[in-house]
């Protein structure tokens, strides 16, 4: 007779989705890479680099690294760090995209903190492909200095460092990754060594854009740009309020007023 917890995990078995395929990575424009497989991307749509607006020295910076890379050439591991809601991922995805509207051979991949045990494997499946790829993890930060070794060592320093044909894009809301705790600083034997030490990480980054909390007149114009884009109207100080109601300026809020709008106005928005 089969043991009771045998016939409990094949039913668990059968009940779990497959996992996917692996796809192509010569074949398509973006991918995920999802419990250690490397998974397409079901829609690649990015903003046009126009709409994004109050970006414009990040947006020069970005795109001539993101360029250096898809050419081969040398390219620097970026991180975006500054306030929520101001353009750093749209900003990632949008300048990928750019690059392959100008037939760059690039690709992004994106990926989560959770599975960052697994890089090394997604390395060495990229490593040998003849293209080059933006590896793109969002909203990354560490609770302590020791979660962030493994990544630190994927940048610089590690016995089984990245592979040249590809980089990494992080955004953070914050600049240095891990919070620098006062206490912790207090506590040491030598205050400086655990300062340089969460330091350390973010100082692994060739190119560090930060993004700040925008005025009025940059988030009225990245109003009327999304508004302008979708043929929809705009009163300013409707839009004004809406901000004010929502505690905060910035392209996300400005977007959300836009989709508020095309609500009012009985419209579907195709972004």
């Amino acid at each position: 007779m089969t043991d009771p917890m045998t016939r409990i995990a094949e039913a668990l078995e059968r009940l779990a989705p497959p996992l996917p395929s692996p796809a192509d990575p010569m074949a398509n424009s973006a991918y995920v890479w999802r419990r250690g497989t490397l998974v397409a991307a079901r829609e690649f749509a990015p903003l046009p680099l126009a709409l994004l607006r109050g970006v414009d020295r990040q947006r020069e910076m970005l795109l001539a690294n993101m360029h250096r890379l898809a050419a081969g050439h040398a390219a620097q591991d970026v991180l975006l760090w500054g306030a929520r809601g101001t353009g750093k991922s749209a900003l990632v995805k949008s300048t990928v995209a750019a690059v392959q509207e100008q037939g760059g051979s690039l690709a992004l991949v994106e990926t989560g903190a959770a599975d960052l045990e697994t890089l090394p494997e997604l390395f060495a499946l990229l490593a040998p492909v003849a293209r080059r790829f933006a590896l793109f993890i969002d909203d990354l930060g560490f609770d302590a200095a020791s979660d962030a070794r493994a990544l630190r060592s994927l940048l610089e320093g590690g016995a089984e460092a990245r592979p040249g044909n590809t980089r990494l894009f992080v955004t953070s809301n914050r600049r240095h990754l891990i919070p620098r705790d006062i206490a912790e600083q207090e506590s040491a034997i030598n205050p400086r060594d655990s300062i340089d030490d969460n330091l350390a990480l973010a100082d692994r980054f060739g190119l560090s854009l930060g993004f700040h909390a925008i005025d009025q007149d940059i988030y009225l114009d990245i109003v009327h740009g999304y508004a302008q884009a979708h043929g929809l109207e705009v009163d300013p100080a409707d839009a004004l309020q809406w901000a004010t109601r929502r505690g905060s300026r910035s392209g996300r809020v400005a977007w959300q007023y836009v989709v508020e709008i095309a609500g009012r106005a009985g419209k579907s928005l195709s972004i």
